[in-house]
């Protein structure tokens, strides 16, 4: 229980404290620690059920903190250890996704477990695909149902493995280096929890953008529907 109470500080109130990391490390040991940022990347990622784990917050926070002196975590080894996290988790997300998906789907159950929803998942990958599974790495909980309805659409394996690698490295680097470059500025140290939460936003600007995006372009094409059947 002790560890987990550590841990529950840690994630959700001490990521910014460095007191916080050096009693945790010490408490499940200098490799172990490794162990532990595994698990929860690939948690976060890997398990529908725990969307609600830190991702870009703690990738951002292992910058920070890994840059600093005065505590015990490598980032030349975790950066590896999280990016094999991601990648694994999800693969491991698309894979249940395409095991339950015929037996989930295997009759039309109501509204939500519709085989007409299945066919259009599977479209909108096929056509979508690649800045799905990249730019959904960058978006809170929807990266961790991302690789599940890919699999329930049955994305191609192999176009899914590349953006996931692709994606995955993406997702880790970038918010590792953001940590440790902004992490050494006194503003980001004194106000780490509004920097956290602005991390959040703009980690869903990419799908709102191409969301906006296709409506756009949807728009445009019943315009030019419109104007067609008229002429």
């Amino acid at each position: 229980m002790e560890f987990f109470h550590k841990l529950f500080f840690l994630l959700f109130k001490g990521l910014n404290n460095t007191a916080a990391w050096n009693d945790l490390i010490n408490y499940v040991g200098k490799t172990n620690i490794y162990v532990v940022l595994f698990a929860i990347i690939f948690a976060e990622t890997g398990l529908v059920v725990t969307p609600f784990l830190p991702g870009d917050s703690l990738l951002f926070a292992i910058g920070a903190i890994g840059a600093r002196k005065d505590i015990a975590l490598d980032l030349w080894i975790v950066t590896p250890v999280l990016i094999a996290a991601a990648v694994i988790g999800d693969a491991v997300n698309y894979w249940v996704g395409y095991k339950l998906g015929p037996a989930v789907f295997k009759k039309d159950t109501g509204w939500l477990l519709n085989k007409k929803h299945l066919v259009e998942a599977q479209r909108f990958y096929e056509k979508y695909g690649a800045k799905t599974i990249i730019l959904a790495r960058f978006v809170p909980i929807v990266r961790t149902f991302a690789p599940f309805v890919a699999g329930i659409g049955k994305m191609n394996f192999f176009h899914f493995w590349l953006y996931n690698i692709v994606g995955g490295i993406a997702w880790v680097v970038i918010c590792v280096v953001a940590g440790v470059f902004f992490g050494r500025f006194e503003f980001v140290q004194k106000r780490f929890e509004l920097v956290i939460l602005a991390i959040v936003v703009i980690s869903i600007l990419p799908m709102v953008i191409e969301f906006l995006r296709a409506r756009q372009a949807a728009k445009r094409a019943r315009s030019a529907e419109t104007v067609g059947s008229q002429s």
